[in-house]
């Protein structure tokens, strides 16, 4: 190759998010209409990955990066430098002053926020590395158990678990009007798959399919590409109250099926009136209400069907596996494992039944 050619500036329109320097090597190297082609590739494969990654989670990070650009704003540091000084002084900021009112954050949402802030910092073309992000996630948790040794608690902490005694409360409570069919089925179905709240709001009628021996939910809007799953809920016939399958058939021939791509679970307004999809946010608020109005003593969050399925399975014996497979969970997650813990620490406790052995 020509030496005059190596140094020419051969960015063309459409290489998009393609650095010039990286363009004019692949020219170099192969040619223009090859750097052209790879450069498509490239902007193709940016595409499908923002295609891919799930709403709440695009939420998330939006969201996360309005609350590094505050902190820019209020240290005068430049957006885009995620230094290891940057990024510990960030998390410092988080849980002392980071909230707009002044307060600090929870532990788990400031790590959020940072996470958020490394992922726009990179997404716009700039450097974090590993180490940087690694302390400054340390220096977090270091900070969090100081907050914790002074006896200072923030956020909710842990969702309840849903139980099976509550849920024959909320079954008994249901009625069959529009709103306690879609109750019934929506928290019944949502417990039997571990759902989250986004996962229950994204379902479509079409993901959800009657089989013989049961039901299988499609969940095509999970956090991660694990938790992307079809999973089985069969007929329970020992406890038919509790049965989702029977639950969502209720539901469904009262909704109508006539047309596939309606939410699976909509909005219903006082007066009965069924709407569009219901947010995240609606799902967690329906199943908290539900709850309540069925007498349950402790305030359950949408989370509460997701760490309920686990702790109940648990205490039924489930292998980890198969608690795993439905949740969308790896077998070595940490929250299911807490989730499970939760049943453990009754039934499989080492101070349980203690005796004396005689010698």
């Amino acid at each position: 190759m020509d030496d005059d050619f190596m140094g020419t500036d051969l960015t063309r329109s459409g290489t998009g998010n393609v650095s010039t320097e990286i363009y004019n090597a692949w020219a170099a190297r192969h040619g223009i209409e090859a750097a052209d082609r790879l450069a498509a590739a490239e902007n193709l494969a940016d595409v499908m990955k923002a295609a891919t990654v799930p709403p709440n989670t695009t939420d998330t990070y939006t969201k996360g990066w309005k609350v590094w650009e505050r902190f820019c704003a209020d240290q005068d540091f430049p957006l885009t430098e995620g230094t290891r000084g940057a990024l510990v002084a960030y998390v410092a900021w988080l849980l002392d002053r980071g909230r707009t009112d002044g307060t600090g954050y929870a532990p788990a949402s400031a790590n959020a926020h940072l996470t958020a802030a490394v992922v726009g910092i990179r997404a716009r073309g700039h450097e974090v590395s590993k180490d940087a992000h690694s302390e400054a996630r340390t220096q977090l948790d270091k900070l969090a158990g100081l907050l914790a040794k002074k006896g200072e608690r923030r956020g909710r902490g842990k969702a309840p678990a849903a139980d099976l005694d509550n849920l024959h409360r909320i079954a008994e409570a249901c009625d069959d009007t529009p709103t306690g069919r879609r109750d019934l089925a929506l928290v019944l179905t949502g417990f039997h798959f571990a759902s989250r709240a986004s996962e229950v709001a994204g379902l479509l009628l079409a993901d959800v399919t009657v089989h013989a021996r049961g039901i299988k939910v499609a969940v095509v809007t999970g956090k991660t590409t694990r938790s992307v799953r079809t999973v089985a809920i069969p007929y329970n016939r020992k406890e038919p109250d509790l049965c989702a399958a029977r639950a969502w058939q209720a539901w469904a021939d009262l909704y109508g099926a006539d047309d596939l791509l309606k939410p699976a679970f909509p909005r219903i307004d006082r007066w009965g009136n069924i709407g569009g999809a219901m947010a995240p946010d609606a799902v967690t608020l329906a199943v908290a209400r539900v709850a309540q109005r069925s007498g349950v003593p402790i305030r359950w969050t949408g989370h509460s069907l997701r760490s309920g399925l686990a702790t109940e399975a648990r205490k039924n014996g489930k292998d980890t596996l198969q608690i795993a497979k439905q949740g969308g969970w790896t077998t070595n997650s940490k929250a299911m494992h807490g989730y499970m813990e939760l049943a453990d620490e009754w039934d499989d406790n080492a101070a349980a039944g203690l005796r004396r052995i005689e010698p």
